[in-house]
């Protein structure tokens, strides 16, 4: 069972996502929140397996509430999926900095969230295809300072750029023609060797070091 904690100060949006959720046989949705102090209260008390965070919401916003969810040893296995709109390039930036998996657009179709939600919980990242090219672009147009990677295998450098144009495992293995599971060890070696939390921040190390664009 999957559980989530659902934020937004939007009653209506938030009652939507909760009720879309929660007739999911696998998800359960633990508990609502109006804004990020509500959200980071929730997840230490619940310690749920998602987050779904809006990103503008009054006095503590999400970026804050999800770099507190995060960075603490104590929600450290809490994923945020963050919801944004088309034009918010800017704060989706944000909030992978601060550490979330990954993130939705509002108006996404309900199975459409519903899986974003199930593939964060599974560890994975979600970076919505409809976003993701341009704010990685933007992203990579404001970093002045270039990462230097550690030392990499062949492989592992090309699955890395592969991560950072925004290619799924399945879509990995097929450009490499190697296995699925192959492809799976190379992104968990990766995220050892970078100590990234997840895949979301492996394409945002991946851009510092000038790969992918």
């Amino acid at each position: 069972m999957i559980r989530v904690v659902v934020a937004d100060d939007q009653t209506l949006v938030r009652s939507g996502f909760a009720l879309i959720l929660g007739a999911e046989p696998g998800i359960e949705v633990v508990a609502e929140a109006v804004d990020g102090a509500g959200a980071l209260a929730a997840a230490r008390h619940h310690l749920p397996d998602v987050v779904l965070m809006d990103i503008r919401m009054p006095g503590m916003d999400g970026i804050e509430a999800t770099r507190h969810i995060t960075s603490s040893p104590i929600t450290a296995g809490v994923r945020v999926l963050v919801l944004t709109t088309f034009a918010a390039d800017d704060y989706v930036v944000a909030a992978l900095r601060a550490g979330a998996s990954g993130f939705v657009l509002k108006d996404t179709e309900p199975a459409d969230l519903v899986r974003a939600v199930e593939v964060v919980a599974a560890g994975e990242a979600l970076l919505a295809p409809e976003v993701t090219r341009r704010m990685l672009d933007r992203f990579a147009r404001a970093e002045k300072a270039v990462l230097t990677l550690p030392p990499l295998t062949q492989r592992e450098h090309e699955v890395l750029v592969a991560v950072a144009l925004g290619l799924s495992n399945l879509e990995i293995a097929d450009r490499l023609v190697v296995s699925y599971s192959t492809v799976k060890t190379h992104v968990s070696h990766l995220l050892t060797k970078l100590e990234a939390r997840d895949r979301a921040q492996l394409v945002m190390l991946a851009h510092r070091a000038g790969l992918g664009g």
